[in-house]
């Protein structure tokens, strides 16, 4: 009877075993439905592949684009994937010096169309147009197109591609995310005040094409609201990107799980820097939190680097009172940090004496002030008003239970009055 003893046995564990996987995917997943893949460690962001087996397939020209490759991950089992678009510097085929970064990024569960320019001598405006010609093939008329979620996009070149690449963002400001690598045309500066896109900028501390100091000029022209990152990788050279580079991808691959996947678990690697072998310098608007994908809200300061509060007043709020007798929710605000030019605010949504399936909460917007991001909820704005209602994680909530949404601002904060309805 032994052996049908130890049959039992291991039964038994892999029942277990099932249900505690089950439940370890479930709890992930409740973060945010984009997680792609298990709880990363420093080991698993440095690796070379990470959990995903992936093919890839040649994709034709026309379309806007010269064709190019595109990598995907074969899992069909966890829905949609986020994708990026990637395109070669002046003079340069993706085939030849990007096509390793393909295979790589799309193990760690991302959609890739590598592409090739029109002509090897288009200038950066034409790569952001065949940039954007490429995500509208792949995700309206390409045979994967039902493996990519057209809401999660972002673009990423180099050099004239790297340009290109934030011209793009500023054309399509529903981009996730764009990343420049040694971003840039020397003699034509690019100026992103108005970009919308979290954007990374990436360049050699060696490179005398794109100088470190031409790329400051653009990371300073990044508006304070919007979240961005700069990397300077210590002794690399303008070529150094288009060969296989364990740094750059350390980098990258967590920018792009924050932004394309809306996955914070990987900002641990960004906010703060977690390793900088092989960095030299590093500016980022910590926590690095995505515009609008379930998260949780910042527990660090926030002031992005790029325009330093120069003073941290205290913090205010509105007062707390019980919800007024019959109401069926209520909403109060605070002001948890401020700087030149912008601050961050919490709402805490309050339900009644009554269970609440859905809430919505308006206020009225000061002079000056406007609203960049918010998390934990969904943003409009009409006139003065701004109005925020939960999201699909958040807006059941127990008598008297609470919830919270945070914002970035723009302007001087100012204690919000605001109301709260249901639904």
């Amino acid at each position: 009877m032994k052996q049908p003893t130890r049959w039992l046995t291991a039964a038994l564990a892999l029942v277990l075993g099932l249900a505690l996987a089950t439940a370890t995917r479930d709890a992930a997943a409740a973060d945010s439905p984009y997680q792609r893949g298990p709880d990363p460690t420093p080991a698993s962001v440095a690796a070379t592949r990470g959990p995903f087996a992936t093919t890839q397939a040649t994709v034709p020209a026309g379309n806007g684009f010269n064709g190019g490759y595109v990598y995907y991950p074969t899992d069909t089992s966890l829905g949609t994937w986020g994708a990026v678009a990637i395109v070669p510097g002046y003079s340069a085929l993706f085939a030849n010096e990007e096509a390793w970064m393909g295979p790589w990024l799309a193990s760690f569960g991302f959609v890739v169309i590598g592409i090739e320019t029109n002509s090897r001598t288009d200038g950066a405006d034409a790569r952001a147009t065949q940039l954007l010609a490429a995500l509208d093939y792949l995700t309206r008329t390409s045979p994967i197109r039902n493996r990519v979620d057209p809401n999660r996009l972002g673009v990423m070149g180099h050099s004239a591609g790297g340009a290109g690449t934030l011209l793009a963002a500023l054309r399509r400001p529903t981009l996730k995310a764009a990343v420049g690598l040694a971003p840039g045309t020397p003699g034509n500066n690019l100026n992103m005040s108005t970009t919308q896109v979290p954007t990374m900028l990436l360049s050699g501390q060696n490179d005398g094409t794109v100088t470190p100091s031409y790329v400051q000029g653009i990371y300073n022209t990044l508006p304070a609201g919007v979240e961005h990152a700069w990397a300077e990788l210590a002794g690399n050279d303008h070529l150094s990107f288009t060969r296989s580079n364990p740094t750059e991808m350390r980098l990258l691959i967590p920018w792009l799980k924050t932004f394309l996947d809306n996955d914070t678990r990987y900002t641990q690697f960004l906010c703060p820097l977690a390793d900088s072998t092989g960095v030299s310098r590093y500016n980022a608007t910590c926590p690095l939190v995505p515009p609008d994908g379930p998260t949780s809200p910042p527990t660090t300061t926030p002031p992005p680097t790029s325009t330093p509060p120069t003073s941290a007043p205290p913090t205010t709020s509105a007062p707390t009172t019980p919800p007024p007798s019959g109401a069926a929710c209520t909403a109060t605000y605070r002001t948890v940090n401020s700087w030149s030019g912008g601050f961050q605010g919490e709402v805490t949504v309050t339900a009644g004496t009554a269970a609440i399936n859905g809430w919505t909460v308006r206020w009225n917007l000061s002079s000056g002030q406007s609203i960049s991001q918010v998390w934990n909820g969904t943003l409009s704005t009409s006139g003065s008003t701004a109005t925020v209602r939960n999201v699909s994680y958040n807006g059941s909530l127990a008598p008297g239970g609470t919830t919270s949404f945070g914002f970035l601002g723009s302007g001087t904060p100012a204690n919000a009055s605001p109301t709260c309805a249901s639904p």
